[in-house]
């Protein structure tokens, strides 16, 4: 019997160790860079389950408060590849140790090439971090505030679409359908609105309501080396339960749109994002559910880093800076009067160890303001994260 259970886990090892994406390269070229869902879809060249997981821990220390520890995340990626043509994806990600989430569940069909059709709960495709946003992929132990208050990341929703290369253009693309936002429930009370913009709305896949679908796409263009630029658009309505889309308020227009950038020569890397919503019908929205959203939501970001050990090293360590302002009340309707504590800007300064492929140490000081009287203390982050 013993005989037995070590031949049945000597089979399992070996079958797992082929069935496993290669490990993290994490390139430092734009142009090169995949995000979990492109590594498992193209690793995954025989018929078995693909496993990979990536993960973070940080601690955060507010001046003059307390410290906080959190496992603030640990995703389980597992794919399948059916034929040649065929795959599935999928994460599964726990939050804070107690919060289970599917974060991506889709089919992904290679009708020819350059052309696949995907179907099932995915990113929307906005800015650079909803897209990438795996902790050895990005400088800094938090992601930036402009993809947490106005893209919001992580930003997913249930959908179909199609997406490809045009190689003579030197173009990517990627156009979907998605469910929207949810901006009220059954009660009419509002879930959109004040200093986190659209976070609120987001459906995540969890028994999502549609009466009007949204369209989103994408253009990436890398035809100058070293450099990959995003154009990003996103436009619809949000949507809200049978009792009440009817009801004037009940909904917002939402036209989005974001540019991006990524650059990397040698040991220097840079990257920006501009991203900008324009909303509709707030004021309505506004008397029905007594929130206080914008009507406009704006914010961008620059950052640049420098690699300090040699090129040669495997371990790299970036010493990078970021600058980023972003504002949930950019413009307002009616009689709603602009908070200008949500109009916000970070400068973050740190580092960022590669002690291994998939392995990364961070540490970082981050100066906050806004235009408010109030002070918004400074922070401390530091943070380890993997991937593979």
């Amino acid at each position: 019997m013993t005989k037995l259970y070590l031949s049945l886990a000597f089979v399992l090892a070996t079958t797992l160790s082929f069935a496993q994406t290669t490990q993290d390269s994490i390139t430092f070229d734009p142009q090169k860079q995949q995000n979990a869902a492109q590594r498992i879809l193209s690793g995954n060249y025989s018929d078995a389950v693909t496993v990979g997981a990536y993960g973070e821990v940080h601690y955060n220390q507010p001046e003059a408060d307390n410290g906080k520890l959190d496992v603030h995340r640990l995703v389980m990626l597992l794919g399948y590849r059916f034929n040649d043509k065929v795959q599935f994806f999928s994460e599964i990600e726990f939050e804070h140790v107690e919060e289970v989430y599917v974060e991506q569940a889709f089919v992904n069909y290679n009708i020819a090439n350059n052309v696949n059709l995907r179907a099932g709960l995915m990113l929307v495709p906005m800015g650079i971090i909803n897209e990438y946003h795996e902790p050895t992929t990005f400088n800094g132990v938090e992601r930036p505030g402009v993809d947490g208050a106005i893209v919001p990341s992580t930003w997913r929703e249930i959908g179909v679409g199609v997406l490809g290369r045009i190689n003579s253009a030197s173009l990517s693309y990627q156009a979907y359908i998605f469910n929207g936002f949810k901006s009220t429930d059954a009660d009419g009370n509002g879930l959109i609105g004040g200093s986190s913009g659209l976070r609120g709305g987001r459906q995540k896949g969890i028994e999502s309501t549609i009466n009007k679908p949204n369209l989103s796409a994408k253009l990436d263009y890398y035809g100058i080396p070293g450099l990959r630029l995003g154009l990003s658009g996103y436009f619809g309505r949000t949507q809200a339960d049978d009792e009440i889309d009817h009801v004037d308020g009940a909904d917002v227009g939402i036209a989005m749109l974001g540019l991006d950038a990524r650059y990397a020569y040698k040991r220097f890397t840079a990257r920006g994002q501009f991203i900008q919503a324009g909303l509709n019908d707030t004021q309505a929205y506004n008397e029905l559910t007594g929130q206080n959203l914008g009507s406009e939501l704006q914010g961008w970001y620059v950052e640049g880093a420098y690699n300090l050990l040699p090129l040669r090293n495997e371990q790299k360590l970036f010493a990078f800076t970021r600058y980023e302002q972003y504002d949930t009340h950019a413009d307002v309707e009616g009689s709603l009067v602009q908070n200008n504590a949500y109009n916000r800007n970070d400068i973050t300064m740190g580092l960022s160890y590669h002690v291994a492929p998939g392995v990364v140490f961070k540490g970082d000081y981050q100066i906050r303001d806004n235009d408010s009287d109030a002070e918004v203390p400074n922070q401390l982050n530091l943070g380890v994260g993997i991937w593979f």
